[in-house]
């Protein structure tokens, strides 16, 4: 029989950034914004508080995607607990391309398994990433959510993979949060079913030339971040968004969408402090590290 754990477990969960312009659906990057989760089991019932960022939109119910993920892990380990009481202090904007959700399903599969006494012999690391990336659907943020740094991903014979590359310590970046959100199924919405041939070989070189950039020649950043596939294709979605990234762009800095917009991600050197002048109007700038730890119980 499952046991629990007695008293509160922490879990710390970073934003992540997908896509970095031509890696679509295959890379992502962790970044130094993080959401803090705390869980506890109760005898009986639940309990959900929320404060920060998306709290006002989200529900205090079995819906909740974090209990929804925990609930997922607890099966996946054996038994659910009696109770349980959930406080999540969110910093990571929602719908705005920097992995709120993906951060969500990773905390709560992770939380599940730091609440059950050998919950690392029941569900190891590559199982709870499985799972989460199963939940989300797609791998490309909560890889770097669950593992941390800069992660290349996909799925093969069944199973998701994750494979975690070297990032420049030069390397930190810039984002730009615009005040309203984008829902991922609408942006998602607007590709189009095929792309010509051309333009995939082009993606395929520039995403293997950002590995390189990003693992130590960061001088290749621009020209490493350009994307055929899915940038433009959003701006009915998102025109404010595409018109910074062409904007920063023109002037040498690599900018792209960050995962399905409409935030801007704009790589910098250890320096990034002039890019936050180009914060448009109503906008948040926030000046980011690679995030290393990935999804850390405290």
């Amino acid at each position: 029989m499952t046991q629990f754990v007695d008293g509160p477990v922490r879990v710390s969960v970073p934003a992540t950034s997908a896509n970095l312009g031509p890696g679509f659906d295959s890379l992502g990057l962790a970044l130094s914004l993080r959401d803090e989760l705390e869980a506890e089991v109760l005898p009986d019932g639940l309990v959900v508080e929320v404060a920060g960022a998306g709290a006002d939109g989200v529900p205090r119910d079995e819906s909740h995607l974090v209990v929804r993920s925990m609930r997922a892990a607890f099966e996946l380990m054996g038994e659910q607990p009696p109770g349980l009481r959930l406080g999540c202090r969110n910093v990571i904007p929602h719908a705005r391309g920097l992995g709120s959700s993906s951060a969500a399903i990773v905390a709560g599969v992770v939380l599940a398994r730091a609440l059950v006494a050998g919950g690392q012999l029941l569900a190891s690391d590559e199982t709870l990433f499985d799972l989460a990336a199963d939940l989300e659907g797609h791998p490309d943020n909560v890889a770097p959510a669950f593992y941390g740094g800069f992660v290349i991903s996909g799925r093969e014979d069944g199973h998701w993979y994750a494979v975690r590359a070297g990032v420049d310590p030069r390397v930190t970046a810039v984002v730009f949060v615009p005040p309203t959100g984008v829902e991922t199924t609408v942006a998602r919405g607007l590709l189009p079913d095929a792309v010509p041939h051309a333009d995939a070989a082009a993606n395929s070189g520039r995403t293997a030339l950002l590995v390189a950039a990003l693992n130590g020649q960061p001088e290749h950043l621009l020209a490493a971040t350009r994307d055929w596939l899915h940038q433009d294709q959003r701006e009915p979605a998102m025109p404010e968004t595409l018109a910074l990234v062409r904007r920063l762009r023109a002037d040498g800095v690599p900018a792209v969408v960050s995962g399905a917009g409409p935030t801007v991600l704009a790589f910098g050197s250890a320096d990034t402090s002039r890019l936050l002048d180009r914060c448009p109007d109503g906008w948040t700038p926030h000046q980011l590290s690679v995030d290393v730890e990935g999804a850390v119980v405290r």
